[in-house]
C-alpha cells in the first residue's frame, strides 16, 4: 500500500524527490510542455517501475503500445502479488518469459521463460530463499533499467548483462557474456503461474540456431495455445531436450510432452553477445517464425529498441501536458503507459488469427484481433479514455469484441484471453463497450451482427443468475453466488444493451431493457438505506452488516466488495436512485459516510479492496465513479474536494504507486480522466462529468488533426474548486458536456479558487441520468 499523505500537505507544491525505482537510459528536464514540438521525448517521464511493487501487480519488461509480446524478467511465479510474474520486493530471477499480464489480480501466461547462464546447467529454478539451487539469478535494482520498449539487468551469479526489446509480436534479446566453455541457456515450456498443469507441448530443434515449438494450458483461461520459433544470432554447439526432467538422447531433435525443456550449449568471449530473437502465435510455429522474420528481419537490437521507443513516443505524446509538480508528470505519464498495454495484439503478420471458437480465421485488410480485455475493470474509464486518444483504434477493438461474440461458444465476451474466456468477474461489461461506441458515434461497426448474441445474453441465457434476475427482477442470494453485485452489474448491462437494441430498431426490447434497468430498486432496503442480498421469497436475509461479505457458507453476495460500496455502484441513474434515500440531503449524508466510516473488513475480505478511505476502496474498480457522485446531487464543491484528495492520496511515483490492482489500464484511466478535470460516470451516455483538474494545461489529440485543448487558470495548488468553465469559447454553467462537444476538437477553461463557489448549483446544471 502506498504511503499516505495529509491532503493539506498533498496540495502544496511537492519538492523533487528521488524516484525509488528503476534506473532509467535517458537524462532530460522534467518539462511536458503542452506546445513543445513533435521532437520531444516524452517516454523520459514513464517510470516503469511504477506499479510493480505493493498490490499494483504490473511488469517491467519491454513491449510495444498493445503489443503481442510482453518480453519480462520472472521473479517468482506464484502467489497473489506476483500475477505480472515479478514483483520489486524480489532480489532473484528465473528468467525471461514472452507473455505477461498488466495488473491483473488473476494469472495466467508467462510462456516460453529463456534464462542464459555459466557453468553446470540445471534443470529447475530453485527457490527464492536459496537461487544457487537451481537456474535462478541474483540481481539488485542498481543493475535494472526499465524504458518503454527496453529492460536490461546484470545477472550477478552468471555475470551476464540481459538486454531485451520488442516488436508487436516478436521479442530480442541481447545477452553479454564473460568468457566460458560452458555457456547456455535454458527454454523453459513447463514455466507457469502457479505451475499450471500444461495439456500439451512440443518441441522441435531446427538446424544449430532455432527452436520452435508450443503448448496448450490448464490455467485461468483453460486450454489456450501458444507457438513460438526462436532463432539465435550464434550456432549452438551442442543441444539437449529434457523430458519429465531426463535429457532425452543427442539423437532426437523434437518432441512431444507435458514437461519439456532444452538446454542449448555455447562457447562464449569475454563480452562475447548473443543475440535471441522470437517470434509469436497463437496459430502455429510456421506463423510464428513468419512474425519475427518480418518484424525483425536482422539483429540490429538498437534498431528494434529505437523503433519500439518512438512508438511509444508517438502514443504519449498524443497528449502533452504543463504541471509545476514533476511528480505529477510522472505519475501521468505512467499511467498513460500503463494504459496501452492492454487489450494486446493477438494475430499474425499474414492476418490469421485464433478465434475463440477455437478455429483459425482470416481477418478482414486493415483489422486486427486482440486478447486481454479485463472488462468488469474498463469498461469504467479505459475504454471512455481510448475513444478520446485512441479513436482509430475503437472499431478495431469493438469489431474484435463482435466476432468474439459470434464465433465464440460461450457467447458475448466477459474477460477473454487468447481465444479462450475465462468468465472471470460478473456481468457481461462487453455491452458497455458496444453501447459506448454507438454512442459516440463511431463507424464500420456491424451492430446488426451483433445484436443477435447480445439479445441471447440479456434476454434468453440462464447465464449466472439471469434467469431468476429476468423473472424476479433481482437475484435471490439463496440461489446464486454473489447475488447482490451481479443484479448491479445486470442492471447496468440492460442499459447497454437497450441502446444497442435502439441502434438496431429493436424498439419494445428496447423498452423492455430501459425498464429494467431500474431494478436496482429491487434490493435497496429503504430502512438501512443499503443495497442488500434478498431471498428467493423476497425476504431480506438477516441478521445484516454493512460490512459483510455474505451470510452463506458457500459464497459471497458481494464480488470484491461490500454493501457500502454496492450501494452506491448506480451509474446511469443517479438521479432516480437518489430519490430511493427520500431527498438529496439524505443521499449526501450517505455518500459522505461512505468515505469517513471506520475502513475495518471482516476477514473474509477478498484482497482486492485496497486504496480504503473509510468504505470506499479506490484500490477496486467498482468505487471509481462514486466521488463523482456528488455532483448528481448538486454539491459538486464536494467531488472537487474529494477527487482532487484521491489523485494525492492513491498515486506515487514509487514502485507501490498503486492503491491496487492496475488492472489493465483502469486504475490509470481514472488518474488521467481525473487529472485533466472529468470523468464518464456512465460511458454508455458518452456524457463527462466534471471533477477537479489537476494539471495547469493539456493538449490532447483527438485524431484527423483534431485537438482537445484545456487551460487552467488557478494562484495556487490549493485552489481546487471550478469557479467558472468555458467550453469552446463559450461560459458553460452545466456540470458535464458530451463527447460531441469535443470529438472534432475544442477547448474547455476552467477558473479556479480555494473555496466552493456557486459553479454547477442549479437545477439545470446537474448532469443528466435515465430518470431525468
Amino acid at each position: 500500500m502506498i504511503s499516505r499523505r495529509k491532503f493539506v500537505t498533498a496540495l502544496s507544491a511537492l519538492p523533487m524527490s528521488r524516484f525509488l525505482g528503476f534506473a532509467s537510459s535517458t537524462s532530460g528536464s522534467l518539462s511536458a510542455s503542452a506546445s513543445e514540438p513533435g521532437t520531444r521525448d516524452f517516454t523520459k517521464f514513464v517510470k516503469v517501475a511504477i506499479g510493480t511493487g505493493g498490490h499494483g501487480h504490473t511488469y517491467p519488461g519491454a513491449t510495444v503500445p498493445f503489443g503481442m509480446v510482453q518480453l519480462s524478467p520472472d521473479t517468482y511465479n506464484d502467489g497473489w502479488d506476483w500475477c505480472s510474474g515479478y514483483h520489486y520486493s524480489d532480489s532473484s530471477i528465473m528468467g525471461f518469459s514472452h507473455t505477461h499480464l498488466s495488473g491483473t489480480g488473476a494469472s495466467d501466461m508467462l510462456d516460453f521463460l529463456l534464462m542464459p547462464g555459466t557453468g553446470p546447467t540445471k534443470l529447475e529454478p530453485g527457490s527464492r530463499q536459496n537461487p544457487g539451487q537451481g537456474y535462478r539469478s541474483r540481481f539488485s535494482h542498481e543493475d535494472e533499467i526499465a524504458d518503454p520498449g527496453y529492460y536490461s539487468v546484470l545477472l550477478r551469479d552468471y555475470d551476464i548483462r540481459a538486454e531485451l526489446s520488442a516488436t508487436e509480436r516478436a521479442g530480442i534479446h541481447r545477452y553479454t557474456f564473460p568468457k566460458s566453455d560452458s555457456s547456455h541457456f535454458i527454454l523453459d515450456l513447463v514455466h507457469s503461474f502457479s505451475n499450471t498443469p500444461v495439456l500439451w507441448a512440443y518441441l522441435k530443434i531446427v538446424g544449430n540456431d532455432t527452436v520452435i515449438g508450443g503448448r496448450s494450458m490448464k490455467g485461468w483461461a483453460p486450454g489456450r495455445e501458444i507457438y513460438f520459433a526462436m532463432q539465435f544470432s550464434k550456432p549452438f554447439v551442442k543441444s539437449e531436450i529434457v523430458s519429465d526432467g531426463k535429457p532425452l538422447n543427442a539423437s532426437v531433435r523434437e518432441a512431444i510432452g507435458t514437461a519439456l525443456k532444452c538446454l542449448l550449449h555455447f562457447n562464449t568471449g569475454d563480452r562475447e553477445t548473443i543475440h535471441v530473437k522470437t517470434g509469436l502465435s497463437g496459430v502455429g510455429d510456421e506463423g510464428a517464425r513468419k512474425n519475427f522474420t518480418a518484424e525483425i528481419p536482422d539483429w540490429d537490437f538498437e534498431r528494434v529498441r529505437r523503433v519500439a521507443r518512438e512508438k511509444w513516443n508517438a502514443e504519449l505524446s498524443k497528449i502533452r501536458i504543463e504541471a509545476k509538480n514533476p511528480r505529477h508528470q510522472k505519475i501521468f505519464y505512467t499511467a498513460l503507459y500503463h494504459l496501452m498495454l492492454a487489450p494486446t495484439l493477438f494475430d499474425d503478420i499474414d492476418g490469421q488469427y485464433r478465434g475463440m471458437d477455437g478455429k483459425v480465421h482470416q481477418l478482414p485488410a486493415g483489422a486486427h484481433n486482440y486478447s486481454t480485455f479485463s472488462l468488469w475493470d474498463t469498461f469504467r474509464a479505459a475504454h471512455p479514455m481510448y475513444t478520446i486518444f485512441q479513436p482509430e483504434r475503437v472499431p478495431d477493438f469493438v469489431n474484435c469484441l463482435i466476432r468474439m461474440a459470434v464465433e465464440s461458444p460461450a457467447g458475448v465476451p466477459i474477460w477473454p484471453l487468447q481465444a479462450k474466456e475465462t468468465f472471470c468477474m460478473t456481468g457481461y461489461h462487453s455491452s458497455s463497450v458496444y453501447a459506448e461506441a454507438y454512442v459516440k458515434g463511431f463507424k464500420g461497426i456491424d451492430f446488426t451482427k451483433l445484436y443477435v448474441p447480445l439479445r441471447r445474453r440479456a434476454m434468453d441465457d440462464d447465464y449466472r443468475g439471469l434467469g431468476y434476475y429476468r423473472k424476479l427482477g433481482y437475484i435471490p442470494c439463496d440461489k446464486e453466488e454473489e447475488s447482490v453485485s451481479k443484479t448491479m452489474e445486470y442492471v447496468y448491462d440492460d442499459w447497454a444493451v437497450a441502446h444497442i437494441a435502439k441502434a438496431v430498431g429493436a424498439t419494445e426490447d428496447y423498452k423492455a431493457l430501459i425498464e429494467r434497468s431500474k431494478n436496482y430498486k429491487n434490493l435497496f432496503d429503504s430502512a438501512q438505506t443499503f443495497v442488500r442480498p434478498k431471498l428467493e421469497n423476497g425476504q431480506w436475509v438477516e441478521p445484516f452488516t454493512p460490512t459483510e461479505m455474505g451470510h452463506s457458507n458457500k459464497w459471497r453476495d458481494y464480488t470484491e466488495s461490500d454493501p457500502w460500496e454496492t450501494t452506491f455502484s448506480v451509474q446511469h441513474d443517479p438521479a432516480g436512485y437518489i430519490k430511493l434515500f427520500g431527498s438529496r440531503e439524505a443521499f449526501v449524508k450517505k455518500l459522505d459516510e461512505l468515505f469517513t466510516t471506520s475502513s475495518q473488513l471482516p476477514s473474509d475480505a477478498p484482497p482486492d479492496i485496497a486504496g480504503m478511505v473509510g468504505q470506499y476502496a479506490h484500490g477496486n474498480e467498482p468505487c471509481h465513479h462514486m466521488s463523482y457522485l456528488y455532483c448528481y446531487a448538486g454539491v459538486p464543491h464536494k467531488t472537487q474536494a474529494r477527487v482532487a484528495s484521491l489523485l494525492e492520496m492513491e498515486y506515487d511515483d514509487q514502485p507501490d504507486g498503486l492503491a491496487g490492482n492496475e488492472d489493465c489500464g483502469q486504475m490509470s484511466a481514472w488518474y488521467l480522466l481525473s487529472a485533466l478535470g472529468f470523468y464518464p460516470v456512465d460511458p454508455v451516455s458518452g456524457n463527462y462529468v466534471f471533477g477537479t483538474p489537476l494539471l495547469d494545461r493539456a493538449e490532447v489529440d483527438m485524431g484527423n488533426g483534431k485537438k482537445l485543448n484545456i487551460d487552467v487558470q488557478r494562484n495556487s495548488p490549493a485552489d481546487i474548486y471550478i469557479h467558472s468553465v468555458r467550453l469552446n469559447g463559450k461560459d458553460h454553467s452545466k456540470l458535464w458536456f458530451q463527447h460531441a462537444d469535443i470529438v472534432t476538437g475544442g477547448s474547455i477553461e476552467f477558473r479556479m479558487g480555494s473555496e466552493p463557489s456557486r459553479f454547477g448549483m442549479d437545477e439545470d446544471a446537474l448532469p443528466p441520468s435515465l430518470s431525468a
